[in-house]
């Protein structure tokens, strides 16, 4: 979504057509989605129905991970848009509450592109104080979830700020982009085994994870999953690619600092440090939910919606973990009860979008979690590691069962809040808000 203007058929007057117009606010939206993270399938299907309701009924629409072409009929000239970045969840929200003002009719599309091109120069809410005290509480929730022993805990408030120094220098350089996962890992694992030598942290394996928890390409992974369930076969095969190596370049890090430290196989024990009582990941999701608010410009008033999907995920990922004595099973329901509740959420406030609440369940599922302690363990202890990047992997297939399953089922209840209207939870869209 840049804020030039794209080139077209013009009138004789020198002024855009209305096709022309459309076709760069279907471009800058679906762009614009695809940038928030959504997979490609579910783009084109929001894309489409926007460009119903500006009357374009065979509107043809083909998303990737990084462009999107759209065509208001066969044989019609076509607009595409690159994906340049990503967006913060708080510029997802707005792009998808002007998605269903223009479904209703409560914003022109001249008023529309207007606000997208202006999107991305949108201040971070909370500045760079608040980034780096969502970074340092977001290690620590995770910690307590992941982790929960204090010295862990601690260790992970300590290094996440690392994390944070790493993703606003990747904004600046192409390669320190290419290459944060690779040095994100190396400095917290070489902080991680140093710690573990002096006797101040147990599992540095484990302990390690969380200060990058963030960052890692969980969801990428599961969205490229779900994009090839849903039949997109390129979108979905180009982001299994782009996490599978995100997540060998992390895994490469923490090879090269058990290298370089000479950590002995011992300390590469695979079992998560448990120290703390039942309180510990209960107390862990609120932290983490203030975190997403600050790290993601999201305003304090979404928090207790964010909190909801976020707690619903937890105790179905633990009901099916515990009560079935099985890692893809807590995966299956978690990503199952994600996907209904953040559906749930988008029926009750249509003006907050289901992936803004659905992304952040994410950090609890960690899929990249459990990947990169099995993905590290492969690297530097082969023989250990075979059955637990089966088991991996076993999880991950779990996770985008239960995200699609959950979305399935949930598809009457969003085409409900989308299309008979319910006027008085609408009321806030036809006033801007």
């Amino acid at each position: 979504m840049p804020p030039h203007a794209l080139p077209g058929t013009r009138d004789n007057r020198g002024v855009p057509s209305i096709e022309d117009r459309d076709r760069r606010l279907l471009a800058w939206l679906g762009a614009g989605l695809l940038a928030g993270g959504m997979p490609t399938n579910e783009v084109e299907e929001d894309v489409q129905e926007v460009a119903r309701a500006l009357g374009h009924p065979h509107a043809q629409v083909g998303a990737l991970p990084t462009a999107v072409t759209i065509t208001l009929s066969a044989g019609r000239p076509s607009t595409s848009e690159r994906v340049e970045g990503g967006l913060r969840l708080d510029q997802l929200a707005e792009v998808a509450a002007l998605q269903a003002r223009l479904r209703v009719g409560s914003i022109g599309p001249e008023q529309a592109l207007a606000r997208l091109a202006t999107l991305r120069a949108d201040p971070h809410r909370y500045a760079l104080p608040g980034l780096f005290a969502g970074g340092v509480l977001s290690g620590v929730g995770i910690g307590l979830i992941l982790t929960p022993a204090w010295p862990s805990v601690l260790f992970a408030a300590f290094l996440s700020p690392v994390t944070v120094l790493l993703l606003r220098l990747a904004g600046a350089s192409s390669t320190i982009r290419l290459l944060m996962p690779l040095f994100a890992a190396f400095a917290t694992s070489v902080a991680a085994f140093g710690a573990a030598r002096l006797g101040l942290i147990e599992s540095p394996l484990w302990t390690l994870v969380a200060p990058i928890a963030v960052i890692l390409p969980g969801a990428t992974i599961v969205t490229g999953l779900i994009e090839l369930g849903a039949g997109a076969m390129v979108a979905g095969t180009a982001r299994l690619a782009h996490g599978t190596v995100q997540m060998l370049l992390f895994a490469l890090g923490v090879g090269a600092a058990a290298a370089l430290l000479r950590v002995p196989l011992d300390q590469l024990d695979p079992t998560r440090p448990v120290d703390l009582g039942w309180w510990a990941p209960l107390l862990g999701i609120v932290v983490v939910t203030v975190a997403i608010s600050l790290l993601e410009s999201l305003p304090l008033r979404l928090l207790p919606w964010v909190l909801v999907s976020v707690l619903a995920t937890y105790l179905a990922q633990t009901l099916g973990t515990t009560g079935l004595d099985s890692r893809w099973a807590g995966a299956f329901l978690g990503a199952f009860v994600a996907s209904l509740a953040a559906t749930l959420v988008e029926f009750l406030r249509p003006a907050l979008p289901r992936v803004v609440v659905f992304q952040p369940s994410f950090w609890l599922l960690v899929p990249g979690s459990l990947g990169l302690v099995s993905v590290a363990q492969a690297d530097v202890a082969p023989v250990a590691a075979a059955g637990a990047v089966g088991e991996v992997t076993l999880v991950v297939i779990a996770l985008s069962l239960g995200i699609a399953v959950g979305a399935s089922l949930a598809r009457p209840l969003r085409h409900v809040a989308r299309r008979l209207g319910l006027a008085y939870l609408l009321g806030p869209l036809r006033r801007g808000g």
